[in-house]
């Protein structure tokens, strides 16, 4: 268990921007994004020749940039690499004042979280940081996440997030799947649903319950708008708070589908005034528009007033 404690910080994480840490003028792009967060990627978009000299050149985008109010993380290559320690070392070391969260990828269970929330504790008082300032972001993308996801969830103070992993998840669970997050293929293999149904849920539940988000990873046809919109839809619904995005295009769409539209904020204020006079007047229920609403339909309504005051649509 960690020795100290930590308030639990108020980010908006409907875009999440994956970002290589190799390339100077796309870390410069990202810098300058719509994206609620950019991720600097150590891991699957760096070669494993590149990523020594990509950890430095991540420290200068992160302390020379002006990223704005967006979430300024970086992804780290998993525990179970030779490159993770100085990962987390070196970039921590030169830029730990302007790193908001660490992103973990292949995480199997809690084991993995406390390393690096370990690590991080030490760095911190090491360099004078505030103990518990970084935030952390983990990937479910092994079955024996999927498994352990609760645990996973309630583990380290610094969790703040957790991103179902699509594509090394469906190789972890051996699924006969093609493009990372695309389900559309070949008629003779499609699945009659929503083939990430199960894991989106389990994850969001775990989420949910412990108070962190929940995120949704890639969608790799960024050509296809309308299927990215349409899986960033589905895990919307389920209670999911953002997505990742793998090319700029994709941030509108992320940023539009996880935020409440006016119309939705109108509705739900509606039916919340409706059921409070109701209740003013010694009524338990009311008519609204010809549904019957009551204060089972207020806290339904009240998510959508609660997320449209954390987008900032809102006071």
């Amino acid at each position: 268990m960690s020795s100290y404690e930590r308030q639990m910080p108020v980010r908006v994480r409907r875009s999440e921007l994956s970002t290589p840490g190799h390339s100077e003028k796309m870390i410069a792009k990202a810098a300058q994004s719509d994206a609620d967060m950019v991720f600097l990627d150590l891991e699957d978009a760096v070669a494993p020749s590149a990523k020594v000299d990509a950890r430095q050149n991540i420290v200068a985008g992160l302390n020379e940039l002006d990223w704005g109010d967006k979430i300024r993380s970086y992804r780290i290559n998993g525990v179970h690499t030779q490159w993770c320690h100085d990962d987390i070392a070196e970039v921590v070391t030169g830029a730990g004042a302007n790193i908001d969260v660490i992103m973990v990828p292949k995480i199997k269970g809690p084991r993995e979280v406390w390393f690096v929330d370990d690590m991080l504790t030490q760095l911190e008082l090491k360099l004078g940081l505030e103990v518990g300032r970084i935030g952390i972001e983990c990937l479910v993308e092994e079955v024996e996440a999927i498994q352990t996801v609760d645990e996973i969830a309630r583990c380290s103070p610094r969790l703040e997030a957790l991103t179902l992993g699509v594509g090394d998840l469906s190789a972890s669970q051996g699924m006969r799947l093609g493009h990372i997050g695309v389900t559309d293929g070949d008629a003779a293999l499609r699945y009659p649903g929503d083939v990430w149904h199960y894991a989106r849920t389990r994850m969001v539940v775990a989420c949910r319950a412990a108070g962190i988000d929940a995120i949704d990873g890639p969608y790799a046809n960024f050509t296809n708008p309308e299927g990215y919109e349409k899986s960033a839809a589905t895990f919307s619904m389920l209670g999911g708070v953002g997505k990742w995005c793998i090319h700029p295009s994709q941030i509108e769409v992320a940023n539009r589908v996880f935020a409440p539209t006016p119309e939705e904020i109108a509705e739900a204020q509606g039916v919340i005034d409706a059921v409070a006079q109701a209740e003013a007047q010694g009524l338990g229920a009311a008519n609204y528009k010809g549904l019957m609403i009551d204060a089972a339909t207020t806290r339904l309504f009240e998510v959508t007033l609660n997320r449209a005051r954390q987008c900032g649509l809102i006071g």
